[in-house]
């Protein structure tokens, strides 16, 4: 059960965009998307996909960490375990084993604006994850058995993932530098002193308040018609009385940098360092028109791929790093960010590294971009959105994070129009904000003591 989110680690073993990344990025044509909206205020998305005939059942809550209560920080993901141990119509596994008794897959994730549930099955199956996961939306049933053990193997996978691993200490406390007391800086996963805290009314408190229809978008994507999922989402999920407590959700503003500021770490364990910055810019959901655009091309242009400026200035060219970049994090509730990475290359210091990489934005910045530069990048984002198609599941995901986050299919199908509009001026001042260092957050990450 993963939680999604943007860490450092990820940042620099690819280019920070894992597989929701691009939420915003793609387009399906109009007449294979259907968007219904139940009596209950449930969202119904249809992605009909006849090449092969297997359904992707997608239930997004529009709750993540970043809704969670003061001193209760990981409640959002605590709550994504528990909801696998059963409800009184379908106790324990009985769910997860009807999964994989035909040949299913399921999932969940949490993030800090949605949690996630999900089944790929056969088609003839979609009615029994529906009546399952309808079920278990409002009839989860937790005990102190059930809900202690639990969490100590969310204690555990902290530990395994972010204390034990010096990448992911950097990349929290980065997030936490980069973001402050806005709870894009607390962990998805939450503070171990909290996450010990938690308890079974914690637990039921926050999914009687988040957990509704009126307060979820469901999505089918696969060898169905937009008819038989809506009967079958009225004739399940439509039986559940919407939450009249559910109101429209707002992130705080975000903080503002007025210098330079760092965060390092060092870690014996440590066998390739790295650098990254970070400048918190406006997402899809808070850009003015255009902007938001012109910053996933700007991505493409400084780093996404080997042809980036970044990459081929740090990497190819002047031979300073091993791998290099940078990206545009767009898809969230509030604001998102624009990040750099570089791993110097033996015998390179992160200084030197360093003072390239200012050098390389500061030439972007100053002299801007080509014509040429700017159609190529449009091309790769709009072949990207369209090679997206593919795949059901990313179809899926596309949908849901992004009506989460406050987009209507509208924009999503608009999308393609919005970037060949964006101009060589337009993607001069995204630059000009995202490459802003003397804002911007750096963190470094060295072999060494601990520190």
């Amino acid at each position: 059960m993963p939680i999604t989110r943007r860490s450092l680690a990820t940042t620099l073993a690819a280019t920070a965009a894992p597989a929701l990344a691009s939420n915003a990025g793609g387009t399906v044509p109009v007449e294979r998307v259907v968007r219904s909206v139940l009596p209950n205020g449930l969202e119904v998305i249809a992605i009909p996909d006849h090449r092969v005939p297997v359904v992707t059942h997608m239930l997004w809550y529009r709750v993540g960490s970043a809704d969670e209560e003061a001193g209760k920080s990981g409640i959002a993901h605590f709550l994504e375990h528990l909801m696998f141990k059963g409800t009184a119509r379908a106790p324990g596994n009985t769910f997860s084993t009807a999964v994989t008794s035909v040949g299913g897959n399921e999932n969940a994730f949490t993030s800090y604006d949605y949690t996630g549930y999900f089944q790929r099955v056969a088609r003839e199956h979609l009615a029994t994850m529906m009546e399952f996961e309808a079920d278990r939306m409002t009839g989860l049933v937790l005990t102190d058995a059930v809900v202690d053990p639990e969490r100590d193997v969310v204690l555990e996978e902290r530990k395994s993932r972010t204390d034990n691993d010096p990448g992911a200490r950097l990349s929290e406390a980065f997030s936490h530098r980069l973001w402050r007391d806005h709870p894009y800086g607390i962990p998805v996963i939450g503070w171990e002193r909290e996450i010990r805290l938690l308890n079974r009314d914690d637990a039921l408190a926050f999914y009687r308040r988040h957990y509704a229809p009126n307060n979820a978008v469901l999505v089918i994507a696969g060898d169905v018609t937009p008819d038989d999922v809506v009967r079958l989402a009225e004739t399940t999920y439509g039986t559940i009385a919407a939450n009249p407590a559910i109101r429209p959700r707002r992130r705080p503003p975000s903080p503002v940098h007025t210098e330079r500021e760092r965060v390092r770490l060092a870690d014996p364990r440590v066998a390739q360092p790295s650098m990254s910055h970070a400048v918190i810019v406006p997402s899809y959901a808070t850009a003015a028109p255009g902007e938001a655009e012109a910053q996933e091309i700007l991505g493409q242009i400084a780093g996404s791929s080997p042809n980036g400026r970044i990459f081929k200035a740090l990497v190819t060219e002047q031979g300073l790093a091993a791998g290099a970049g940078g990206f545009y994090a767009g898809s969230s509730l509030g604001d998102g960010r624009f990040g750099v990475f570089a791993s110097p290359r033996p015998g390179v210091t992160l200084e030197r590294l360093e003072t390239a990489i200012a050098d390389v934005l500061g030439r972007l910045v100053q002299d801007g971009i080509t014509e040429e530069e700017l159609a190529r990048a449009k091309t790769r984002l709009i072949a990207d959105s369209i090679f997206s198609q593919d795949s059901q599941a990313s179809m899926a995901r596309m949908y849901g994070s992004a009506l989460v986050c406050g987009a209507t299919v509208a924009d999503l199908q608009d999308w393609t129009n919005r970037v060949r509009k964006i101009t060589v001026a337009d993607v001069a001042r995204a630059a000009a904000r995202a490459f802003a260092l003397d804002r911007a957050v750096t963190a470094e990450l060295v072999r060494g003591d601990h520190g």
